[in-house]
């Protein structure tokens, strides 16, 4: 476990020094917020029905910018080559990587749903359920986007192309977080835990995969 909080520790120092996340990624997801009720010009009733959806778009939107950067602190300082030679097994690394990603998306998602609250009148009956679905959405973003960041650097064309294969991949969890918050917030009659449920097992299934497949794709950086 020490290589694993290590890893998380590190690239969390990192960003406290830096505040890419603070100062950027957070204001762009705000922004996209801000953006959305402009363009649909809906009445306040419309953006808290609208508001689940709007939350997780904006969201990944953010977990790309995340991704990006922590790949790119890893790259510009060539830690990919010090991660192959660590001895460290390939999961310890990719969980550390995960970990802290998916801290600062955490803090992000705070943000935002202050932000839907102010903006959209949003208001969570469930803050259980929530809490619940947020997190393990999170860690299904983070497992994805942590493996598919290094896979992206391996092709040559992280910037261009970790959207384009990251997005797709976050589609089941899109809907389901958005079902999930939509009961949370009393925006839909759905059986939210059901949903959180589904949020669980792609949070397992993205996260066994980027453990197993994380020390093969390192090796092609």
């Amino acid at each position: 476990m020490h290589e694993i909080w290590a890893l998380a520790r590190k690239d969390l120092l990192i960003e406290a020094r830096s505040k890419v996340v603070a100062t950027q990624v957070v204001p762009f997801a705000m922004v996209v917020l801000i953006l959305f009720g402009l363009a649909l010009d809906a009445d306040s009733r419309t953006l808290r029905d609208l508001a689940p959806g709007l939350f997780w778009v904006a969201t990944l939107f953010a977990g790309v910018l995340t991704i990006q950067r922590s790949v790119a602190v890893e790259t510009l300082s060539s830690t990919f080559e010090a991660l192959r030679l660590s001895g460290a097994p390939g999961w310890k690394l990719f969980a550390g990587k995960a970990l802290a990603v998916g801290v600062q998306l955490l803090a992000v998602e705070a943000v935002l749903a202050l932000g839907i609250v102010v903006l959209y009148r949003s208001e969570f009956e469930d803050p259980v359920l929530v809490v619940t679905a947020a997190v393990a959405a999170t860690i299904a973003i983070a497992s994805a986007g942590s493996l598919y960041g290094v896979l992206a650097v391996g092709m040559g064309v992280r910037d261009t192309i970790l959207p384009m294969l990251l997005l797709p991949i976050m589609m089941p969890v899109l809907v389901a977080a958005t079902r999930a918050f939509g009961d949370g917030l009393g925006t839909a009659a759905l059986d939210g835990w059901t949903w959180t449920g589904l949020l669980g097992l792609l949070a397992i299934i993205y996260a066994t995969v980027g453990a197993l497949a994380y020390a093969v794709v390192i090796e092609d950086t």
